[in-house]
């Protein structure tokens, strides 16, 4: 004999009732119904706990894949259409819809069911929880860096040349770094987790300090690079690679594709040197050196040859003080500073 086709188990009375509570308050409650709240809330300890556990499933939806959550939205927009008139979310068709996607996030699913039911209709409440309670944009110029407090208490120091997008949301955070580096110290609130999208990374905290990297644009430095100062940071790449915990002290890099490699340690000048006005450089071709130069302002230097455009340097400069790195070059590299009006070419001294 073949097992019957799994179902949600049925709800407490309590549970129940913590649900439509729930529902409820999505919307705007009238002095009666927020009485009658305080009350149901206050008359056992079991009420408080039930509701602390459709909030904290509610926020597992924030963890599903995107194809789960595609899922998730289509059945619902399916079974609203073929339940439509129904006045609890205990209906058979819903009971269906919630043994299809159990698998996924039974009680997460229901809450989405009741919220349907009690609050307009999903696509409306869709809407609402979409809009971000603040949003901005910020860009910084060569050569410019600026600190940013959110009205969560979050704080952002951006490099030179770096564009981020900000939105807080009712039950998340998310900042966009489409180009440049950062510095984020998080504000912890378990509630609403803290995201840092880069190219095909995800970077997901609680509270913590850490910089990411994303440049492009810079050949040889496509790679997104996360490092941690304190706390933890979770770490997902592209589709297939697993998902990588940091703690204070580590750090990791993944492709344009969003490969992760190995953990490794943050290097002693820390997560971003660059907050004290240096650049550290550890075998780093010319070529990517001066274009990390670049980024600060104009350099005025200019490389033809490929032989010395792949010459490595290693050392910590002042972005703002490229007389010193003039200076050195010739010093620990076969090169010569030849000048051409308004640029000078870097050239090898080895036929010479």
């Amino acid at each position: 004999m073949s097992p019957s086709p799994s179902s949600p188990n049925p709800l407490s009375d309590v549970d129940q009732q913590a649900l439509d509570w729930f529902a409820r308050r999505q919307r705007a409650l009238t002095a009666a119904e927020e009485a009658a709240f305080h009350a149901w809330l206050q008359a056992d300890p079991a009420h408080r706990a039930a509701l602390a556990r459709w909030h904290g499933d509610w926020r597992q939806l924030d963890d599903l894949p995107v194809d789960g959550i595609a899922q998730l939205r289509r059945q619902l927009a399916a079974d609203l259409a073929a339940a439509k008139g129904a006045s609890t979310p205990a209906s058979r068709g819903r009971r269906d819809w919630l043994a299809g996607v159990a698998a996924i996030a039974p009680r997460a699913a229901l809450a989405t069911v009741a919220l349907s039911a009690a609050g307009g209709g999903y696509l409306a409440w869709n809407r609402w929880q979409q809009q971000p309670l603040y949003a901005g944009d910020f860009r910084t110029l060569r050569g410019q860096q600026q600190d940013i407090t959110l009205p969560d208490g979050s704080t952002l120091r951006l490099d030179t040349d770096t564009r981020v997008a900000v939105a807080l949301y009712r039950e998340r955070r998310e900042v966009r770094l489409l180009g440049g580096q950062a510095v984020f110290h998080v504000q912890g609130d378990q509630a609403r987790p803290f995201a840092v999208l880069a190219g095909a990374v995800r970077v997901t905290v609680v509270g913590t300090r850490f910089s990411v990297r994303h440049t492009p644009e810079i050949p040889g430095a496509e790679e997104i690079r996360v490092q941690v100062e304190e706390g933890r940071v979770r770490v997902a790449g592209g589709a297939g690679s697993p998902v990588m915990e940091l703690r204070g002290g580590q750090r990791i890099a993944a492709d344009a594709n969003g490969r992760l490699g190995l953990i490794g340690q943050v290097a002693e000048a820390g997560i971003a040197p660059w907050r004290d006005g240096r650049i550290t450089f550890d075998n780093t071709p010319l070529a990517q050196v001066l274009a990390e130069f670049g980024r600060y302002g104009s350099t005025g230097l200019l490389v033809r040859d490929a032989d010395v455009a792949a010459l490595r340097v290693t050392g910590t400069f002042d972005p703002h003080r490229l007389e010193n790195f003039r200076r050195v070059l010739p010093r620990v590299l076969p090169v010569a500073l030849r000048r051409d009006g308004a640029v000078t070419e870097i050239v090898s001294t080895r036929a010479q």
